[in-house]
């Protein structure tokens, strides 16, 4: 392997890649801690720190660390899912040292100051606004809430005005004492740096104090219709089977399966839906995974006249691909694709820190790029049809409408219930 892994005492992990050629690096933290770590009050607590981390430290107030960012002509950032969250910067080699100090300044030392608090709530009470005029969202928003229902995979990830309404400083500051632990952090580095500043990482790590890291609650697809009308041009419509777990060891199989039914241009989807029958702009497919649970949804936008048609063309696209699985053609040009991504995207510092980060944080160790691009090579077109005859069950099928929809009632008939 071409990158070094450390695991401190106190379970925190370290893992380090150069880059030969490099003049910058991406560090990130990653924390297993997202919003299905969250009670039902307490959703929205993982978004909401992310936020605060940007509001000021102990040494340095929101604008100023703001101007030290832009002082290094890097990019700062951060994010937050359901399964974690992660702040990470990409800065010339020469400006490492500081965006280590900024980074773990705001992870560690950010004061949580009340003032700061009902300030931000107010930003992010305004992204829930954003989300609830964004269609494509709010379509996946709640078609999650439909089939995780009960479970924290359920709950948005921004939380609710209603949950945020009660959080503090202090809440907040201990659900991050809580769940930040050193066991569920890693730390990823890639790029052009010293060894003295890895084992300047590694010292910062080893002083975080360990503990018991949160449970999170088990989840379950189960199926679910459900309408939301809207009074908007379009119609916006995800259907969503159950798929796999990222765990899974199929996970491959699902990636290339993925692909040729809705992944781009020469997608089935995109083939069927809007080129040879002009229903709509935009069809694609994605799968969404979780550690326990899975789905894999089919996404289209189009007038309310043309919904009809398009749902059985769907329907016809997906019994197709189930019935009688992909050509040798389609397997070969996904597989291509999937290979040539990885390829390319190792070329970025910033994509093999992620990469490195997230696989550790989720698989509990990076694949090799030769194990993956083997997994790829042995998928095989009878995999693939058996596969797509495990998931595409009308009867496990899903449905979210938004738009100038009918009752949810309707959809569901459709789907055969």
């Amino acid at each position: 392997m071409d990158y070094q892994k450390t695991t401190l005492p106190n379970g925190a992990r370290l893992l380090t890649r150069a880059v030969p050629g490099a003049r910058s690096a991406a560090l990130g933290f990653f924390v297993g801690a997202g919003s299905r770590h969250e009670g039902p009050e307490e959703n929205g607590a993982a978004h909401f720190i992310e936020h605060m981390l940007f509001k000021g430290t102990d040494a340095r107030s929101a604008a100023r660390l703001a101007r030290d960012m832009d002082a290094l002509g890097g990019q700062f950032n951060a994010y937050t899912t359901k399964e974690h969250t992660c702040f990470y910067a990409r800065v010339l080699d020469r400006h490492l040292d500081q965006g280590m100090d900024i980074l773990s300044d705001m992870l560690f030392r950010s004061r949580f100051d009340q003032g700061d608090v009902e300030l931000e709530r107010g930003v992010i009470l305004e992204e829930i606004g954003m989300y609830e005029d964004t269609p494509e969202d709010l379509a996946a928003e709640r078609l999650s809430a439909a089939v995780y229902k009960g479970s924290p995979l359920a709950r948005p990830i921004l939380g609710t005005q209603a949950t945020l309404a009660g959080m503090t400083g202090e809440s907040l500051q201990q659900w991050q004492r809580e769940h930040y632990r050193s066991g569920a952090l890693v730390v990823s580095l890639a790029g052009s740096f010293t060894q003295e500043q890895t084992d300047r990482l590694a010292e910062l790590l080893s002083g975080l104090e360990p503990g018991p890291l949160a449970q999170q609650a088990p989840a379950a697809y189960r199926p679910a219709v459900t309408s939301r009308k809207k009074a908007i041009e379009q119609n916006h419509l995800l259907l969503a089977f159950p798929a796999l777990t990222y765990l899974d060891p199929r996970r491959e199989q699902l990636m290339l399966l993925n692909s040729l039914l809705g992944g781009g241009c020469s997608s089935r989807l995109f083939q069927q839906v809007r080129e040879e029958r002009g229903l709509c702009y935009t069809v694609y497919s994605y799968v969404a995974d979780h550690a326990d649970t899975g789905l894999l949804g089919i996404y289209t936008a189009l007038g309310k006249e043309q919904e009809e048609l398009a749902l059985d063309t769907l329907r016809g696209v997906v019994s197709d691909l189930r019935d009688h699985g992909p050509t040798q053609e389609e397997l070969d040009r996904v597989r291509e694709q999937a290979k040539a991504g990885l390829l390319m995207g190792a070329e970025s510092v910033q994509t093999r820190m992620s990469s490195m980060g997230a696989s550790e944080l989720l698989y509990g160790r990076v694949r090799s790029q030769e194990e993956i691009l083997a997994a790829y090579d042995a998928v095989t077109r009878e995999q693939l049809r058996q596969l797509a005859d495990e998931i595409f069950q009308w009867d496990r099928a899903s449905l979210s409408a938004v738009g100038r929809v009918r009752p949810a009632a309707e959809y569901g008939r459709w789907l055969g219930r």
